[in-house]
């Protein structure tokens, strides 16, 4: 009679803790957010029209407008964090000579509508002449680890970390001139992470995850955002992807390899006084030695 009173109540404190277990258990084992450049820009289908023969033509320096692209899914990153990582953005590029300003726009403004008249309107409201678009698809899987049988008991759940996570996050700023609608150049940004967690954690360190994995890709695709620049500017050059003109006060100086005509003049200068400077040497020495040439 002992024996069976001791199995029912060592049953009974089996469904219990699993019971309590059960109300910290996270059942997503996968989550992702996400958004689509083509959906936004083309919405309900739109097919996107064949390329033509036009070629943008960029007034430098340019203003840029720097948004993210709206999306769907889950929660993803909130307002404020989108924008400090597009605040980092910002700042590696303002020392660019051929910016004039980065103006970081908020999602709200893009939600307003879609396609590239939604886009239109919000340039000519922040002033902008090009606008860099970033993408983003981000999946996050919760799995469990060898040790997580320890989550049958409360303490298991608190102290062992059975819950394993792995974050893969893709992005990709895409920059459009407004005036043609032409895509001027892309560059992609990629991050894997992988961590683990308590049973109670578990929402906590995916979401952190999932924060740091973004600000990794985003940085990943900054450097491939540089790199991009100069060979846009090459292939300008090169193959005339676009014409590019001057703003007034603003022609031709630096980036560009040509030289504006105030540096011509101070180059001109300072090579005339290095030319002159042997002569009146010579000179002066030659009256040294007879004072009576001239």
């Amino acid at each position: 009679m002992r024996s069976a009173t001791r199995l029912v109540i060592a049953g009974l404190l089996v469904v219990l803790a699993n019971g309590c277990s059960w109300l910290f258990t996270d059942t997503d084992s996968r989550t992702g957010v996400s958004s689509s450049l083509v959906d936004y820009l083309y919405p309900r289908g739109e097919i996107p029209p064949p390329p033509d023969d036009t070629v943008p033509q960029l007034n430098l320096p340019v203003r840029v407008g720097l948004a993210f692209v709206p999306g769907s899914g889950g929660q993803g990153l909130s307002e404020a964090q989108r924008q400090d990582l597009l605040g980092k953005v910002k700042a590696a590029f303002m020392d660019r000579d051929f910016i004039e300003a980065i103006e970081i726009v908020p999602e709200t403004y893009l939600r307003q509508g879609e396609g590239f008249e939604t886009l239109e309107g919000v340039a000519r409201l922040y002033r902008v002449d090009v606008m860099a678009l970033v993408s983003y698809d981000q999946v996050a899987f919760v799995g469990d680890a060898g040790s997580s049988f320890w989550y049958w008991t409360i303490v298991g759940a608190y102290v062992v970390k059975g819950s394993e996570h792995e974050v893969q996050t893709f992005v990709d700023t895409a920059v459009f001139d407004l005036g043609t609608r032409s895509l001027l150049f892309r560059a992609p940004g990629a991050d894997r992470m992988e961590s683990k967690s308590t049973l109670v954690d578990t929402a906590e360190i995916r979401r952190d995850t999932m924060n740091e994995s973004f600000e990794r890709a985003m940085s990943d695709m900054t450097v491939n955002l540089d790199a991009e620049l100069d060979r846009f500017k090459t292939r300008v050059k090169e193959d005339q992807v676009a014409v590019v003109t001057y703003k007034p006060g603003h022609e031709k100086t630096g980036g560009g390899g040509s030289i504006g005509l105030a540096s011509i003049l101070v180059l001109g200068t300072l090579a005339f006084a290095a030319v002159r400077s042997p002569q009146r040497n010579h000179r002066r020495a030659g009256r040294s030695k007879d004072p009576g040439i001239f």
